[in-house]
């Protein structure tokens, strides 16, 4: 969790916004390109990363490349007792690819990638039984309209400072 007191300066803002263009970059040339000390580029990160700030260092692969091109939504309404096996649960489903915990009427949003509307059904079958959880609703996505991101927020906040 990112403390609240936690802000970025400009020269984090500049990091971010480089490593969005090019996240495989080498600490070395992205330091060249902005202009700054190795060190400086290294401690940031390692500063981001600590805080909380930054996702994990993974190779991302979309699902549709593992023959997983069916994404949907699973709400989820559940006994508040049992959270914590619930979710528990969950982690141990790879179609599961997220999960919050949302305010208002739904407990839990899961986001899940299945091979066809057939696997849908059984994968969406199979967090229905999850312990804990009451009831589901699942709502197929056509397509991604627009693609998680932070590019745009980064650009604005350093607009109007």
């Amino acid at each position: 969790m990112i403390p609240e007191t936690y802000q970025l300066d400009e020269t984090d803002r500049r990091i971010l916004l480089a490593l969005d263009n090019d996240p495989r970059v080498p600490i070395m040339m992205l330091a060249q390109q902005l202009g700054l000390a190795r060190g400086t580029v290294q401690t940031r990160l390692e500063r981001l990363a600590h805080s909380g700030a930054l996702r994990p260092n993974t190779a991302r692969i979309r699902p549709a490349a593992l023959g997983r091109g069916v994404s949907a939504v699973v709400s989820a309404e559940l006994d508040q007792a049992r959270l914590d096996e619930s979710i528990e649960a969950l982690r141990q489903i790879p179609e599961v690819l997220e999960c919050v915990a949302p305010a208002g009427d739904t407990d839990l949003l899961i986001r899940v990638a299945a091979k066809d509307p057939d696997d849908l059904y059984r994968v969406s079958e199979v967090i229905r039984l999850c312990p804990g959880i009451t009831r589901t609703s699942t709502s197929m996505i056509l397509r991604d309209v627009i693609p998680y991101r932070t590019t745009a927020m980064l650009k604005h906040d350093t607009a109007t400072k």
